[in-house]
C-alpha cells in the first residue's frame, strides 16, 4: 500500500468515527438538551444529592435531641395497679419441718392503684448542661450540613465548568479544521500548479487527520463531563446538557478580606470551635458529678384491704405521701478524680486542634488566593499569547505562498495558534475553578 492510499484509509476510518458522533449529537440535542445556568445546576443538586439529604436528617434529628433534653425538666410521672391473691399464714410451732400447728386467716384479695411523682429540683446543674452540649451538636450538624452543600455546589461548578471547557474546545477544532480544510485546499491549489510539492499536500493532510482524532476525543470528553453533570443533577445520563458561559470579577479583591470571611464563614474552623465547646462543657458535666441531688416527690394510691396499720380493715383507703429527697454520692470524690484529669486534657486537646485549624485555614486561603491571582494573571498572558500567534501565523502562511518559508514552519505556527486558544479557554475555565474554590474554603459559596 502506498503512501496515497494509507492516507485515504485514514480519512474513511476518520469518517467512520467522526460521522456516527456528529448523528448522534445532533439527533440527541433536537430531543433531549438542557440549556442551564451555574445557579440552576446547583439547585438541582441539592435537590438531588443524598449527602445533603442525610445532613439535613442529621440536623433534625439534633433539634429533636434539643426538644427531648427540655422534656426532662418536666417531673417524672408514673401510675400503677395491682391485684394479688394472698394465702392464710401457716404458723410452724414445731419447727419448719414438721406440719403447720395453726394456720392465720388473712384478707386474700389485695388491690391497689396509685402515681408516683418525682420532680427534679438541683442535680448538679447536669441538665441545663446536657441542654446546652445538644444545642452546640445542632449547630455541629447544622454548620456540617452547610459544609456538605457546599462541597456539592463547588463539585457541580467543577463538572459544570469541565463540560464547558470541553464544549468550548470542540468549537475551537472544528473552527481550526474548518481552516485547514480551506488552506489544504489552497495548497493542493498550488500543487496542481507546480508550486508546491507533493509532500506538502501529504503532510497538510496528515496533520488535519490528527486533528479529526483530536475531536474524536474532545465528543468523548464532552460525553463523560455530560454523563457525570447529570448524576450529580440527578438527570439522564443521555440528556444533553448546555451550560452557560459564566464570567468572572477581573479582580481577586485582596487577600485579608478573604481571610476575614474565612474566620467568620469556614466550616472546618466553626467545626473545631463546636468540638472545643463540647470538650470544655464535659469539664463541667464530670465536675456535676460531686455534686448533691435534691428533688421533691409524691406517692398517691387507693388500696384494698387496708394492711398498712394494725388492726387491719378490709375497706378501700387513699393514702398521699409527698417530700423532699435530697442525695450526695461520697464515692463520687474519688471515683472523679481521674475523670477530671481526663476531661482537662480532653479540653487542652481540642484547644489545640482548634488552633491548628485555623492555621491550616489561613494557609489554604492563602494558597487558594495566591492561585486564583495566578490564573487571573494566566488568562491575560494567554490572551497575548493568542495575538501573537495569529499574527505569526499570518507571516508564516503568507510567506509559505510566496516560497520563502518551509510546509513545517506553516504547520508549527497553525498548531501553536491552536494550542494557543486552547490554552486561553483552559485558563479562564481554571480561573473560574480557582474562584469557587475560593469561595468553599472561605465558607461563602
Amino acid at each position: 500500500m502506498n503512501h496515497r492510499a494509507r492516507i485515504a484509509v485514514m480519512w474513511v476510518l476518520m469518517a467512520v468515527y467522526a460521522i456516527p458522533i456528529y448523528a448522534q449529537d445532533a439527533a440527541t440535542e433536537v430531543n433531549d438538551t438542557l440549556k442551564i445556568s451555574l445557579s440552576q445546576a446547583w439547585q438541582k443538586a441539592e435537590s438531588y444529592s443524598r449527602k445533603i439529604a442525610i445532613s439535613k436528617k442529621a440536623t433534625a434529628i439534633a433539634g429533636d435531641e434539643i426538644k427531648d433534653a427540655i422534656r426532662e425538666r418536666l417531673p417524672e410521672l408514673e401510675v400503677m395497679g395491682s391485684a394479688e391473691k394472698a394465702t392464710n399464714i401457716p404458723v410452724y410451732g414445731n419447727g419448719i419441718f414438721t406440719n403447720p400447728t395453726s394456720q392465720h386467716e388473712v384478707i386474700h384479695n389485695l388491690y391497689k392503684v396509685g402515681a408516683d411523682l418525682y420532680l427534679n429540683i438541683y442535680n448538679g446543674n447536669k441538665l441545663n448542661l446536657k441542654i446546652e452540649e445538644n444545642r452546640i451538636l445542632h449547630q455541629l450538624a447544622g454548620i456540617r450540613e452547610a459544609e456538605t452543600v457546599s462541597g456539592i455546589r463547588y463539585q457541580t461548578a467543577a463538572l459544570y465548568l469541565e463540560l464547558e471547557q470541553a464544549l468550548i474546545f470542540r468549537e475551537l477544532i472544528l473552527q481550526d479544521i474548518a481552516d485547514q480544510q480551506k488552506q489544504l485546499k489552497e495548497i493542493q491549489s498550488f500543487h496542481r500548479n507546480g508550486t508546491v510539492l507533493k509532500s506538502d499536500v501529504l503532510r497538510v493532510e496528515l496533520d488535519l487527520s490528527k486533528r479529526q482524532l483530536t475531536l474524536v476525543k474532545i465528543e468523548n470528553d464532552i460525553r463523560i463531563a455530560n454523563q457525570k453533570l447529570n448524576i450529580i443533577m440527578g438527570e439522564p445520563d443521555e440528556r444533553v446538557v448546555r451550560p452557560e458561559i459564566t464570567q468572572l470579577p477581573t479582580d481577586a479583591g485582596r487577600y485579608t478580606d478573604y481571610l476575614e470571611q474565612a474566620l467568620h464563614h469556614s466550616y472546618a474552623w466553626h467545626i473545631s470551635g463546636a468540638e472545643t465547646e463540647i470538650s470544655r462543657l464535659h469539664v463541667k458535666q464530670v465536675k456535676a458529678n460531686v455534686r448533691p441531688k435534691i428533688g421533691l416527690y409524691g406517692d398517691f394510691y387507693y388500696a384494698n384491704p387496708q394492711i398498712f396499720l394494725y388492726p387491719y380493715n378490709p375497706s378501700w383507703y387513699s393514702l398521699g405521701i409527698s417530700g423532699i429527697k435530697a442525695s450526695f454520692p461520697l464515692s463520687s470524690l474519688y471515683h472523679n478524680t481521674y475523670k477530671l484529669q481526663s476531661a482537662h486534657l480532653e479540653l487542652e486537646k481540642e484547644e489545640e486542634a482548634h488552633h491548628d485549624t485555623e492555621d491550616k485555614v489561613r494557609q489554604q486561603v492563602k494558597e487558594a488566593f495566591l492561585r486564583y491571582k495566578e490564573a487571573l494573571v494566566q488568562i491575560d498572558v494567554a490572551n497575548t499569547n493568542v495575538a501573537r500567534a495569529e499574527e505569526n501565523a499570518r507571516i508564516i502562511k503568507v510567506t509559505y505562498f510566496n516560497q520563502a518559508s518551509l510546509v513545517t514552519d506553516l504547520l508549527d505556527a497553525d498548531v501553536q495558534l491552536l494550542q494557543s486558544r486552547f490554552e486561553l479557554a483552559a485558563a479562564k475555565v481554571l480561573a473560574q475553578n480557582r474562584y469557587y474554590l475560593l469561595q468553599h474554603i472561605t465558607g461563602i459559596l
